[in-house]
């Protein structure tokens, strides 16, 4: 157990002091917006999607180290899959740290294989003021598979009152 505390701890400060894919993908064919009201994250998603593969990823803004480093994560763990992919993993995820999923879990843990260093975040659900924090990156993304490709519109996320995607279902998660 302290050894997984030690590695999250690890990879958290690793991907907050030097988050991968941060930026904007220029000519984004999908863009969304994600606030968390309550400590003030706030971040932008655009990817660029070409035969429902996500080609490019990058996130910007400001944010909190842990949900810094799960938008970090999250481009590392969709760059170059398909869209259909990228939304199990959503799912996943989501269900791991908000632990209706759980790693230790023979069964689970056999289902959730493939979500590899992602799985350092398996213990935020112990966390509830921060469950939010590394949820939020992934709610966006999905609201950014929505947004429409073309445009000035932008998908918008929050985790405020009816809106809060912790109350949201994504897929079964």
């Amino acid at each position: 157990m302290a050894n997984l505390k030690a590695l999250y701890q690890e990879v958290i400060l690793d991907h907050n002091k030097k988050p991968r894919n941060y930026g904007a993908v220029e000519r984004a064919s999908h863009h969304a917006e994600g606030h968390n009201p309550l400590c003030g994250d706030h971040l932008s998603i655009t990817l660029a999607i070409a035969d429902e593969n996500i080609q490019n990823i990058a996130f910007n803004g400001e944010s909190c180290a842990i949900c810094k480093a799960s938008a970090s994560m999250m481009t590392v763990a969709v760059k170059g899959k398909s869209r259909a992919d990228a939304e199990i993993l959503i799912e996943e995820f989501l269900a791991m740290v908000t632990g209706k999923l759980d790693l230790n879990i023979p069964d689970q843990k056999e289902k959730l294989a493939h979500i590899g260093r992602l799985a350092v975040f398996a213990g935020v659900h112990d966390l509830p003021t921060r469950v939010k924090c590394a949820i939020l990156p992934w709610h966006t993304l999905h609201a950014a598979f929505d947004s429409v490709p073309q445009g000035d519109n932008v998908e918008q996320v929050t985790t405020e009152a009816d809106n809060d995607p912790m109350h949201l279902p994504v897929g079964n998660a």
